[in-house]
């Protein structure tokens, strides 16, 4: 068992971290009061090549592993955890359907441009009745000769603003137990009665792009269905699977963050005569958070090691989104506990951290989901 990364991955952790320490930390405060989207800097990552780091060269990708896409995602969520969202939907929710489900010929029209950093990508799941019970879903498509009308509603969707499509699930007829067919379809963002809505206001990564989008009678061709039409479910759960890797990162890079900003005030802050690192009080809590840190990062990289090998790993992927996201929500807790007052105010960074955590907790699946999968796939009835 070698954990030892190739020269390969460190090269690109080591790009990328160059890149968030100089381009993204400085403007992380800045993003967050404002919520702006950081059109400039997803720019220069697609300049860099960072935006297709898993995707074939053949598509505009680096044709990297997905070791060394975690390593990234953890990079730019250390320097500022909405622009990590939304480079971890890009990725893994808009490139990775099209990737794996998607015909040459919509490769080449939405996936290429997603690799380059041309266009963002964008996956349109969640509904305002269909959250956790994605399956619920109400948005349908009615096939009318080689056409399909889409007719529904999707919430808090990443990057749909920046998309030049949106790949969409909708019900597309019934099974012949009664259950739900359920079909991928690639959405361009001009089709005619498809809005995409203002952002929404969130208390956290408020620099990600996430909104409500409405479909009303938007036609589009049969060819933009992706994947086999009658396995859209099957090929949501599978982008879930490969997101959950993401969000792990995602969630350690800002743990990472936190800790790192914990440590150096430790050992400034004075109280009592001394440095407050020297007070076990506060070194069991640095303890405490690098050991954490440290079992999340190999639980994310053993999950994306198995995808990587071809190998089952939805358990796996959900051990290390559901870890890593509690833990990042505790490290960054206790690195505000750490910095005492000076933790609450806006400066020091510490409570955007704490504000962007909690929703690694929700997002691409509670909590409660990840035990859900965990129990089923461990043999629970």
């Amino acid at each position: 068992m070698n954990f030892q990364l190739t020269k390969e991955q460190q090269m690109i952790r080591d790009t990328v971290r160059d890149f968030a320490e100089v381009e993204i930390a400085p403007k992380a405060e800045e993003i967050d009061r404002s919520a702006r989207f950081p059109e400039e800097i997803f720019k220069k990552m697609g300049s860099l090549g960072i935006m297709g780091i898993p995707v074939a060269e053949t598509y505009g990708g680096a044709g990297a592993d997905t070791i060394s896409y975690a390593l990234a995602v953890e990079e730019v969520g250390k320097a500022c955890g909405g622009t990590g969202l939304s480079y971890a939907a890009s990725v893994s929710l808009g490139a990775g359907p099209l990737d794996s489900f998607g015909s040459e010929g919509q490769k080449q029209e939405y996936l290429v441009p997603i690799a380059k950093g041309d266009a963002l990508g964008a996956f349109g799941l969640t509904e305002p009745n269909a959250g956790s019970d994605a399956g619920g879903t109400k948005t349908t498509a009615e096939k009318k000769e080689s056409r399909y009308v889409i007719n529904g509603e999707k919430c808090w969707i990443t990057n749909a603003s920046y998309a030049k499509a949106v790949i969409i699930t909708a019900v597309s007829g019934k099974k012949e137990n009664g259950k739900n067919i359920v079909s991928a379809f690639i959405v361009p963002k001009g089709a005619q009665g498809f809005q995409v809505t203002t952002p929404y206001e969130k208390m956290g990564v408020r620099g990600s792009n996430t909104t409500e989008l409405v479909l009303t009678d938007v036609e589009i061709p049969e060819e933009n269905v992706l994947g086999d039409p009658e396995k859209g479910f099957g090929q949501f759960l599978h982008t879930l699977d490969g997101g959950r890797i993401s969000i792990g990162a995602l969630a350690l890079g800002i743990a990472e963050g936190a800790y790192q900003k914990a440590l150096a005030y430790s050992k400034e802050r004075k109280q009592f005569g001394h440095k407050i690192s020297e007070f076990q009080a506060i070194q069991f809590k640095l303890a405490d958070m690098a050991m954490e840190i440290d079992l999340a990062r190999t639980m994310v990289h053993k999950a994306a090691w198995l995808k990587d090998q071809k190998k089952a790993f939805k358990k796996e992927a959900a051990f290390a989104k559901l870890f890593a996201s509690e833990m990042a929500t505790r490290v960054c807790n206790q690195a505000l506990q750490i910095h005492g007052g000076s933790g609450y105010m806006r400066e020091f960074g510490i409570e955007r951290m704490l504000r962007d955590t909690k929703l690694m907790e929700i997002g691409e699946g509670t909590s409660e989901i990840q035990r859900m999968v965990i129990s089923r796939e461990i043999g629970c009835p």
